[in-house]
């Protein structure tokens, strides 16, 4: 038996998949929430198999309450459901441990396929969602290849970037020429495509590399 918790703001939405699925000899609803805080709730208590979760809540951010349920029931696979196609809200659904992403628009027999194989663990996503996902894979993997080409000291010139120092500055810290320091900037927006000092302090912040390099 597939133990599910159906959490969705819209009451006509969320009681059509409540009583669709508690027709399932398979499934047992053991909870309905309309809001992020009493989903977590409900998912500690009950520690279902597979929890429906609507992306937008009036409360929470869908993302923020998917993680808190992992926390909270850390058995529970997680279905994403929504309205929403963008690329972002998939990706991130993704990162934050959906098992499975589905569109509102979906009939009620591939809601109940996805809840199934969601209690078997497998993944189940729209065809235009799966070449989403291996894109931004593709992208995140052509980024960090990027990065791994950087020289141990095109690194520590990254890293003072990303502490908003001038190349004069650069160059008495690391001990080198400030030629040699545009030299480096210059092979650091190369190898990451990037336009400018501002985009590779930004790059750098968002990969924690502006910490103390050694030099």
């Amino acid at each position: 038996m597939i133990r599910l918790l159906i959490v969705d703001d819209h009451t006509v939405v969320r009681q059509s998949l409540s009583f669709f699925c508690a027709q399932e000899p398979d499934i047992d609803v053991v909870g309905q929430s309309a809001s992020g805080a009493l989903a977590v709730s409900m998912a500690r208590a009950a520690q279902p198999d597979v929890v429906l979760l609507d992306l937008f809540l009036p409360d929470r951010d869908g993302i923020e309450v998917l993680a808190e349920i992992r926390q909270a029931s850390p058995g529970s696979r997680v279905v994403m459901l929504t309205s929403s196609p963008e690329d972002g809200h998939l990706i991130a659904a993704i990162d934050a441990g959906a098992t499975s992403y589905l569109l509102k628009i979906s009939e009620i027999t591939e809601v109940l396929s996805t809840v199934r194989a969601a209690a078997r663990g497998e993944s189940v996503l729209p065809p235009t969602a799966t070449a989403k996902l291996l894109n931004a894979v593709r992208q995140r993997r052509e980024r960090n290849d990027s990065h791994d080409r950087l020289t141990p000291r095109e690194l520590d010139v990254l890293a003072a970037l990303a502490r908003g120092q001038t190349n004069r500055e650069i160059a008495r810290g690391l001990l080198i020429g400030e030629e040699t320091v545009k030299s480096h900037v210059s092979s650091i927006l190369g190898k990451l495509g990037l336009a400018d000092r501002t985009q590779a302090a930004l790059y750098a912040l968002r990969r924690s590399l502006n910490r103390t390099q050694d030099t």
